[in-house]
């Protein structure tokens, strides 16, 4: 059950199998309000993607620091992350190019989105299509359901630095290449 999470959190309609399902049922099945998101609570889950892999890429660093932060980790190379492609098909509701929502979309208080995110889960959505916070100019979607993506493909491995008080890093373990990150 560790492995699998909680399935009753996911229809058995909106279930995935096949290639891949544990990285699309994961964040619908492990879920915690111990660890809220943007659009979540932390009672249901969602599966954040960005529309590029610097959007992914800035989006997963600032969270990733926020962790090692509160965490209080030692420097040095701490976590492996995997690139994932996939696509997505819905009809997400559009947060981009409205100042309705700039309190959804506040940098760090999430409090207003969370309300958002449940009151259009609830209304039936199957997602927010919102601007990056982390990478202006770029978008992000956040599905409510795993069925919704195709399987992914695994892309890149990354693994980050954390100097102790920001990723300064982060390295392709297969080219062996090291990127600042600024």
């Amino acid at each position: 059950m560790e492995t699998i999470g909680n399935l009753d959190l996911v229809p058995p309609g909106r279930r995935v199998g096949g290639d891949g399902p544990g990285y699309l049922m994961a964040p619908f099945t492990h879920v915690s309000p111990d660890r809220p998101t943007r659009f979540s609570n932390g009672t249901f889950g969602v599966l954040y993607l960005g529309e590029t892999f610097e959007t992914a890429l800035a989006e997963t660093i600032h969270h990733h620091e926020k962790f090692m932060l509160r965490t209080h980790e030692p420097a040095g190379w701490t976590s492996q992350f995997r690139e994932l492609v996939l696509d997505a098909k819905l009809t997400a509701h559009d947060l981009t190019g409205s100042d309705a929502y700039a309190e959804a979309l506040a940098p760090d208080d999430y409090t207003e989105a969370q309300r958002l995110g449940a009151a259009l889960k609830g209304g039936g959505s199957d997602g927010v299509l919102y601007p990056s916070v982390r990478n202006p100019g770029n978008r992000c979607l956040g599905l409510f359901y795993p069925d919704l993506a195709s399987p992914p493909a695994q892309g890149r491995h990354l693994d980050y630095h954390w100097n102790g008080g920001r990723v300064d890093f982060y390295r392709e373990p297969a080219s062996g290449a090291v990127f600042e990150v600024r």
